[in-house]
């Protein structure tokens, strides 16, 4: 009796262990990604939006600029921010950034501001480096990764580059892992500029 017992309860173990393993794979391969609040831009899954009340918090960060001043991500609460986390040896970096130069230019007057969090670098590169291509909007040094590091705890941000959206209340609204374009951010954008 005891081993028929057993055997019960083995079974039914596998049987939900094999139905809650159904119920993840259909989950994590429907292709937008909308049953857990994410939808992907073109399908592309490097690029994704959260949807309202399935934002995760931003976490806040405070740091010295490549010029010395001191930023804190709190200070922008109330406002729109794109973060983007590069590096002056980073190709790909290289390439957006002139995209990113003219988006913070762009979007200035809708209330969005740019930040930067030059990872794994020193200042001096970092600041020829925006000077170079006429990036005007601070970026906090964080040469030991631990502003990237908070943030990959709830968003996908470990890869250079990446850049985040982050809305009014402090929450991420979207992603884009790897070197972003101008359609990608602007598209982006005008979501998060309208309250979508």
């Amino acid at each position: 009796m005891f081993r028929a017992k057993r055997r019960t309860l083995v079974t039914v173990a596998g049987v939900s262990a094999a139905l809650l393993a159904s119920v993840l794979a259909v989950t994590l391969t429907q292709g937008s990604g909308q049953a857990s609040g994410v939808t992907y831009i073109d399908g592309n899954t490097a690029q994704m939006v959260y949807a309202v009340g399935h934002r995760p918090l931003a976490p806040e960060f405070s740091g010295t600029s490549l010029t010395g001043t001191p930023i804190r991500l709190a200070s922008y609460r109330g406002k729109i921010v794109v973060l983007n986390f590069w590096g002056s040896w980073c190709p790909p970096c290289r390439a957006e950034g002139p995209t990113l130069a003219v988006l913070s230019e762009q979007y200035r007057s809708q209330g969005v501001w740019f930040l930067g969090d030059d990872v794994g670098d020193s200042a001096a590169n970092a600041l020829a480096f925006t000077r170079g291509i006429g990036i005007t909007y601070p970026s906090v040094n964080d040469s030991s990764y631990a502003i990237v590091q908070a943030f990959d705890r709830v968003a996908p941000v470990g890869y250079t580059p990446t850049t985040v959206v982050i809305d009014k209340t402090g929450h991420i609204a979207g992603v884009v892992i790897g070197k972003v374009t101008y359609q990608v951010m602007a598209t982006m954008l005008q979501d998060v500029v309208t309250g979508r």
